[in-house]
């Protein structure tokens, strides 16, 4: 029996056994994240990554994650979701081993194997969730805004569990290149810290692959394929494939004219094909995605790393940040259905914007004092709590037409911008910082302990040369290093705290567009084919 044409919208209502699987494969996405954030210390001690080297690794945890999201909404009613999802469970069961293959490798191959095991769970990942997002917004057509974010507090409950258990396995490896014991004992921590991923990978194919999937709300309706392409139309096609070639441009050395000239040939083929601009909102909703995903993600990537010196003050690895904000966000997220039923979805996302915004701007503050990174932290927890599943809610509310592909492609934005964007511009940030810091107090240090430019995407910088300052011998200049680090780390999340005060503005402005059409109203498929056959 196919997978994509047996419906399990029974006379008992949805598969919970289906939901539940689902919610358990994002448990799974989210051990790939937070297991990788909280190893990517001990990979930067252990091979002397840079700061934009360790945000190249973070980002490509994420950015592959919209290639394959985006190429799987475009098949996936054809291929159906079991055999997409049979390729995640693929991805994660390679990644694991090639990721823990790297450990003792030399800097170079370390590098490499490290890069393509977080870009195959990457792609993993992807499938996941251009699975699980049609599959919950089908089985709950009228509640979507809720059960996507019961469905994402999945997410957070893999941060949470994930993150429990690698914390007590120890922290790794010291800033001074100790080895710190755990309970497998020193020097191998963080491989099997990577190896627990593999706990809900098989959990999530057992629950999963005896079930049968529902037809998607889009084909079910009869909307044609073609139809669902022009919901995105050229204007949304051009977005993503913007970011999408620009990226891959960046990761293969390609000319910025070659890019440009593929941007161009794809969105005029697309266009084409579908000879539809795309709907305004959408195109809307898939810039605001941008600075969402910084928001959230690109700091999520990197918070361990930035909290690191305030959380040593008090005792504490910096990763236990990660695990309470995204312990709070878990908890929202199951009650966010109540909070809609009050508030719109859009009145929801703006509320939310202004807290990140405090909670990150009292973070970047919070250097010595404790509780102030406890309020911080929890500031910021309330904040991005709706943010993914409330953004994907009025997608799919506002775009049932779309299918799969908007509903997922707004994903796949919010992951590409947080990869190539936000966690290289986050390590961009303190590369630049920590050098304007030590040319602050020793100018001299500049020349003799950093490295000639580097390039990135965002401009040349100067990285520092940790073998050079370990060798100097001079207490002095270390401890001018060690305090500059510092004070580039706050710099870093001072600035992203700019990116929701932006998100604010822009939906505050779509709350004033829709209270100008009636309020907020979520578009129902079977409403409009009703409509249809009574005129």
């Amino acid at each position: 029996m196919s997978d994509t044409t047996t419906s399990t919208l029974t006379k008992e209502g949805p598969n919970m056994r289906l939901f539940w699987g689902s919610f358990i494969a994002l448990v799974a996405t989210a051990f790939g994240f937070i297991l990788r954030a909280l190893v990517i210390g001990d990979w930067q001690v252990e091979y002397g990554f840079s700061g934009t080297q360790v945000g190249t690794l973070t980002g490509v945890g994420l950015w592959p994650f919209a290639i394959s999201i985006v190429l799987f909404s475009l098949v996936i009613d054809r291929l159906g979701y079991k055999n997409v999802l049979y390729f995640a469970f693929g991805a994660h069961i390679v990644s694991a081993i090639l990721t823990i293959s790297a450990a003792g490798m030399d800097p170079e191959t370390g590098y490499t194997m490290l890069y393509w095991g977080t870009f195959i769970v990457a792609l993993g990942n992807g499938a996941i969730e251009a699975a699980v997002n049609p599959i919950v917004a089908t089985m709950f057509s009228e509640n979507k805004t809720k059960w996507l974010n019961i469905l994402h507090a999945g997410w957070a409950a893999g941060l949470v569990l994930g993150g429990i258990l690698a914390l007590m396995m120890g922290a790794g490896i010291a800033a001074d290149g100790s080895l710190v014991s755990g309970w497998f004992g020193a020097g191998s921590l963080w491989q099997w810290k990577i190896g627990l991923i593999l706990l809900p990978t098989l959990a999530y194919g057992y629950m999963l692959f005896s079930e049968t999937f529902p037809v998607q709300e889009r084909v079910k309706a009869g909307v044609s394929y073609k139809d669902m392409l022009k919901e995105l139309g050229v204007g949304g096609a051009a977005i993503i494939i913007t970011l999408m070639v620009l990226n891959l441009g960046e990761v293969f050395g390609w000319p910025l004219g070659a890019s440009l000239t593929v941007i161009a040939a794809l969105t005029i083929a697309y266009g084409y094909f579908v000879p539809a601009l795309g709907q305004p909102l959408l195109i809307v909703l898939m810039l605001i995605m941008i600075p969402l995903a910084i928001t959230e993600l690109g700091t999520d990537s990197w918070i361990s790393e930035l909290m690191g010196p305030a959380m040593d003050s008090i005792g504490l690895q910096a990763g236990w940040v990660l695990v309470y904000t995204s312990f709070i966000m878990m908890v929202l997220r199951f009650f966010a259905g109540s909070i809609v039923h009050r508030i719109s979805p859009l009145g929801l996302l703006a509320l939310s914007s202004l807290i990140a915004a405090i909670g990150l701007y009292t973070l970047s503050g919070a250097s010595a004092a404790g509780l102030a990174i406890l309020a911080g932290a929890t500031i910021f927890a309330f904040g991005k709590a709706f943010f993914w599943p409330t953004m994907l809610g009025v997608v799919a509310e506002q775009f049932p037409r779309g299918g799969a592909l908007t509903l997922n492609v707004i994903a796949g934005v919010g992951m590409i911008a947080a990869g190539v964007v936000g966690t290289v511009l986050i390590g961009n940030i303190q590369d630049r910082a920590l050098q304007a810091e030590v040319t602050k107090v020793n100018s001299e240090a500049v020349t003799q302990y950093f490295t000639e430019p580097q390039s990135s995407i965002f401009g040349d910088y100067n990285k520092l040369n940790a073998e050079a300052l370990a060798a100097s011998g001079s207490e002095e200049i270390k401890a001018q290093v060690e305090t500059a680090t510092e004070n580039s780390k706050t710099s870093a999340l001072a600035t992203v705290a700019w990116f929701p005060i932006v998100m604010f503005i822009g939906f505050a402005l779509l709350i004033a567009y829709f209270n100008t059409r009636g309020g907020y109203k979520a578009k129902s498929l079977v409403e409009e084919k009703s409509a249809e056959v009574k005129a």
